[in-house]
């Protein structure tokens, strides 16, 4: 009897997946599906739409970069920031010293006109290392000490912004760097392929190459031994740290590739906009892209996408459709007005009916979702030989599974049995 309970515990080991992890993005044919609809919209988009329309997706692609950052940082690991608008920043004005033209006055900005294959990582390794400076005093705290720590760093950054006038520009702002390979600049059309593109299409190809990357890679972080840390840190630090997870590696991995996300997404910002002002990298920056995680999805990629669509793109549509009547009065409804009341109400729609946001809602809605389903032997069978339990679309066999009441007579024959 003893070697049969370890030949079922044995094969029961061997039918257990060693561990639980979310879908594969494209693990199944609906998804293939999905995919081959996304890349036919996208192709029709591409071919069709005006410059007015690049504008707005081009900027919503940017903040969905900045949006997976914070997402990285919060959603995944826990940690309240609201210094994402500082790193930001860091990033644009990196990438405004090195790609920037050499200066024609005394009072001309610096730059050193290096082509984008250097400012543009440079963006974000420089964010990242402001990030791991200030990392190690900043994650001595958590929670809402953790997010006042953050918030001052964007009230430095404003202050630094201002002043150094010699990189910013001071208030005034200053005139940003425009990606170029060689001779071929992003500022003007140019000819691929025979296929003459606009200023629009070639900044769409180039932000939607950097977000697939980017997107990939927080991905695959997620599934991999890092990301289960993250998640356990999130969920419980106490706990975490008792199973050997060391708690400040990984909070301080996060908080590094978070703030490098976040300036190259301020670099490819700034390189888009072509002139940005300091006042700009605000609080209310920041806030944004808190709303946009709560809304699209905490820790969830695709969240970050349709979260930074919701808070970065509506709004621009809304005014692009003129949807809103013009304001005649004192009383009338701005656009801005518009945009606050649309964050705080989704906001407190998505917290208290729908925690995991647009995302989650939509999975939850969806035919397929995951259910729990049992089957196996008929209830009478107090030996059941197999059952089956699928989870997620995963069968998994249990195998010589019994449950019985055991008598005094029996633990005691137990215990003699375990003695011999």
């Amino acid at each position: 009897m003893i070697a049969t309970r370890e030949r079922g515990r044995s094969r029961l080991r061997q039918e257990l997946p060693r561990e639980a992890e979310p879908p594969r993005l494209l693990g199944s044919l609906a998804r293939w599906l999905w995919l081959g609809v996304g890349v036919l919209a996208l192709l029709l988009f591409f071919s069709l739409a005006g410059d007015d329309w690049f504008t707005i997706i081009n900027y919503c692609l940017i903040a969905a970069i900045a949006t997976l950052a914070l997402n990285l940082l919060s959603g995944y690991t826990g940690q309240i920031s609201l210094g994402l608008a500082f790193f930001m920043g860091l990033g644009g004005y990196t990438a405004a010293f090195l790609g920037g033209n050499p200066p024609q006055g005394a009072l001309d900005p610096w730059g050193l006109g290096l082509p984008v294959f250097i400012w543009l990582p440079a963006a974000g390794l420089v964010a990242a290392l402001v990030g791991a400076l200030i990392g190690p005093s900043a994650l001595r705290l958590r929670g809402f000490y953790l997010g006042i720590v953050t918030l001052a760093l964007v009230f430095i950054g404003n202050y630094l912004f201002r002043n150094l006038s010699f990189i910013t520009g001071g208030p005034q702002g200053r005139n940003f760097p425009v990606p170029a390979f060689g001779g071929f600049s992003l500022d003007q059309q140019n000819s691929i392929l025979g296929i003459a593109l606009t200023s629009g299409q070639q900044y769409f190809l180039l932000i939607l190459v950097i977000l697939l990357l980017s997107a990939l890679f927080v991905y695959n972080l997620s599934r991999s031994r890092v990301g289960r840390a993250m998640r356990a840190v999130r969920d419980h630090e106490v706990g975490a740290a008792i199973m050997g997870v060391n708690l400040f590696e990984v909070k301080m991995g996060a908080f590094v590739l978070s703030s490098f996300l976040a300036g190259v997404a301020g670099a490819l910002y700034v390189s888009y906009a072509r002139y940005v002002i300091p006042d700009y990298w605000s609080l209310s920056l920041s806030i944004q892209f808190v709303a946009a995680i709560i809304i699209g999805g905490i820790a969830d990629v695709w969240g970050s996408i349709l979260g930074a669509a919701f808070v970065f793109a509506l709004p621009q549509v809304i005014d692009y459709f003129s949807l809103l009547p013009p304001s005649t009065g004192g009383g009338g409804l701005s656009s801005g007005d518009l945009n606050a009341l649309l964050y705080g109400l989704l906001i407190i729609v998505f917290l208290l009916f729908e925690p995991g946001g647009v995302i989650g809602l939509v999975r939850r809605l969806r035919p397929g979702r995951p259910r729990l389903q049992a089957a196996g032997a008929s209830a009478a069978g107090a030996g059941a030989d197999a059952a089956t339990l699928k989870e997620g679309g995963e069968s998994i066999e249990v195998v010589d599974l019994q449950q019985r009441a055991s008598g005094p007579d029996e633990e005691q024959g137990r215990r003699r049995t375990g003695a011999s």
